[in-house]
C-alpha cells in the first residue's frame, strides 16, 4: 500500500485531502510562509493520530502538526517539498472532563482556547490563558509553543497552566500522562520536554489543565505616563497596592495606538494621546467595592508622585472591552499600515527603558524615518518591538532590503541586555538560524541530544526549531 492508501485507511478518505485548495492549511498566518504538503490529514481522536504516524513512519515521511494555523513564525507550515504529511488536529474538539474539585479540565488537543475558556466558566471556574487569537488557536498549539498572552503576571503561561499531556511519540506510541497532580516527583518531567517542542518531538492529543476559581471583580484602567521608567515605577506601584490581584500590565506607545486611531477611527480612546499608555488590569476575589478601592488608592498615589499625567476606569464590562480592543488591535492595525518586521522579545522588567532606548536611537540612526511600534506585556517583560517602514517608504521593499540587518541589531541589543529573542512566540522555521547564533553551544548540543533521543528519524516537524 502507498502511504495515501494507508492515510484512507486510518481516517477515511473524506479526511485525506491531496487536492484543490488546501491554502488554508498551507499558508501561514501572516502569509509569508507558503509549503506545499503531500496531504492534509485529519484525524478524529488520538487512535487515529496513532495510525496516521505510524504510516508516516513506516514510509519515512515527516509530520507537520497543526492547530489553528495561528503561528507568527512559520511553526506549523510544511516544505515546499510536497513530501510531508500535514496533520491537521482540527477535528479532535472534545472536551473530555471537568474535575471542579481537583480544579483541572481534560481537553482534546484541537479545542480552541476560546472554548477551553467557555467550558471553564460554563461551571464558574475559570482558564486564565488569554490570547488575541483565541478564537482560532488551539490547546495543544498554545503548548507546543508554550504561549504566553495577558495573564501571565498573575497565572504563568501554557506551561504553567498544564498538568498533564497525552501525546503521540515519533514512533506512534502513546504516552499517557494526564495527570492532574500538583505533586508528581517520579524521575524526569516528560510534560515539560513536550511543552514549547513545537511538534519536534511528538504530537500533543490531549492535556489536563490547571483551573481556578472565577474572580468576584475584574476592574480595567488605563493610564498615560510620561516615560518607559514611568511605566516600570507604575508596575511595581500596582505590585504594592494590588499583590496578587494584578493579572495583566499592557504597554503601548503612541506609535502604536495612532495607527490604531488611523485604520480603526471608531475604536474610541478613553484617554488623550500620551508618549506612552498603560493597561492595568485586576481580578478581586473579594468585590467589586473591594476593587474599586484598591485601584483609586493606586492612581491616586502614583498621580501625586508624577508617575501618571492622566487616567481612566472602566465603569462596566464594555469598557473594559473597549480597552483591551485598543491593545489587541495594535497588531491588525499594523497589517493594514503594510508588512513590517515583527520582534517578539523578553527582556528582565527592569532593563527594559535602557533597552528600549538604546535600541531606538540605534535604529533611527541607521534608518531614518524608521517607526518603532512598541507594545506588550511589560509586567513580565515580554515586548512585541516592531519596526514599520518610513512614511513614503513601500513596506514590502523596506522588509525585503533590511529585515535580516534590523534582526540582527534589534537581537544583539537584546543579548546585550540579558534578554531572550522568543518570548511567546517560538521559534518555527522564522528564527531557527537565529537561535544558532544567540542560544549556547551546550544548550543547543543538549536540546539535539533529546531530539535525537525521542525522534531519531527526525520525522516529527522536521526543520522546524532546530
Amino acid at each position: 500500500m502507498t502511504l495515501i492508501d494507508e492515510l484512507h485507511a486510518a481516517v477515511g478518505a473524506a479526511h485525506v485531502l491531496t487536492e484543490g485548495d488546501l491554502s488554508a492549511w498551507e499558508i501561514d498566518w501572516r502569509r509569508r510562509y507558503r509549503g506545499r504538503a503531500l496531504a492534509v490529514v485529519r484525524p478524529a481522536d488520538t487512535a487515529q493520530v496513532v495510525a496516521i504516524v505510524r504510516a508516516c513512519a513506516k514510509h519515512g515521511a515527516g509530520v507537520v502538526p497543526q492547530g489553528g494555523n495561528t503561528s507568527l513564525v512559520g511553526g506549523s507550515i510544511p516544505d515546499a517539498s510536497g513530501t510531508q504529511v500535514l496533520l491537521s488536529l482540527a477535528r479532535m474538539t472534545h472536551v473530555r472532563e471537568i474535575d471542579a474539585h481537583n480544579l483541572t479540565m481534560t481537553a482534546d488537543a484541537g479545542c480552541t482556547l476560546q472554548q477551553v475558556q467557555e467550558a471553564a466558566m460554563n461551571r464558574a471556574l475559570l482558564y486564565p490563558l488569554s490570547l488575541a487569537s483565541e478564537g482560532s488557536c488551539t490547546v495543544g498549539g498554545t503548548l507546543a509553543t508554550n504561549a504566553g498572552g495577558t495573564q501571565v503576571l498573575r497565572y504563568g503561561n501554557a506551561r504553567e497552566l498544564c498538568l498533564g499531556l497525552e501525546v503521540v511519540t515519533a514512533s506512534g506510541e502513546v504516552w499517557d500522562g494526564l495527570s492532574g497532580l500538583r505533586k508528581d516527583n517520579t524521575g524526569y518531567d516528560l510534560r515539560d520536554l513536550f511543552v514549547g517542542s513545537e511538534g519536534t518531538l511528538g504530537v500533543i492529543t490531549a492535556a489536563t489543565l490547571k483551573l481556578h476559581p472565577r474572580p468576584a471583580s475584574v476592574t480595567t484602567a488605563m493610564a498615560t505616563v510620561p516615560t518607559l521608567q514611568a511605566a516600570v515605577q507604575l508596575l511595581h506601584m500596582a505590585r504594592v497596592h494590588l499583590g496578587a490581584g494584578l493579572s495583566g500590565f499592557e504597554v503601548m506607545n503612541d506609535t502604536a495606538l495612532g495607527m490604531v486611531r488611523k485604520h480603526f477611527p471608531q475604536s474610541t480612546q478613553p484617554l488623550p494621546p500620551g508618549p506612552w499608555t498603560v493597561l492595568v488590569e485586576q481580578s478581586d476575589t473579594e468585590s467589586e467595592a473591594h476593587a474599586q478601592a484598591l485601584f483609586e488608592s493606586l492612581l491616586e498615589t502614583a498621580l501625586n508622585d508624577g508617575c501618571i499625567t492622566d487616567a481612566a476606569v472602566a465603569g462596566s464590562l464594555d469598557q473594559s472591552a473597549a480597552m483591551w480592543r485598543l491593545r489587541e488591535s495594535i497588531p491588525l492595525a499594523q497589517a493594514q499600515e503594510g508588512l513590517n518586521i515583527k520582534h517578539d522579545i523578553a527582556v528582565p522588567v527592569s532593563r527594559i527603558p535602557a533597552f528600549v532606548q538604546h535600541t531606538d536611537a540605534a535604529l533611527s540612526a541607521a534608518w531614518p524615518g524608521v517607526r518603532l511600534v512598541n507594545f506588550g506585556h511589560l509586567g513580565d517583560g515580554n515586548l512585541h518591538y516592531n519596526v514599520q517602514a518610513p512614511i513614503g517608504m513601500a513596506a514590502s521593499d523596506f522588509l525585503s532590503h533590511n529585515e535580516a540587518d534590523v534582526n540582527a541589531l534589534v537581537y544583539d541589543a537584546v543579548t546585550a541586555h540579558s534578554g531572550s529573542i522568543s518570548a511567546e512566540h517560538g521559534i518555527g522555521t522564522f528564527k531557527r538560524e537565529a537561535l544558532v547564533k544567540y542560544k549556547s553551544p551546550l544548550a543547543l548540543q543538549m536540546m539535539r541530544a533529546i531530539k535525537a533521543a525521542l525522534d531519531p528519524r527526525g520525522t516529527m516537524n522536521p526543520g522546524r526549531l532546530l
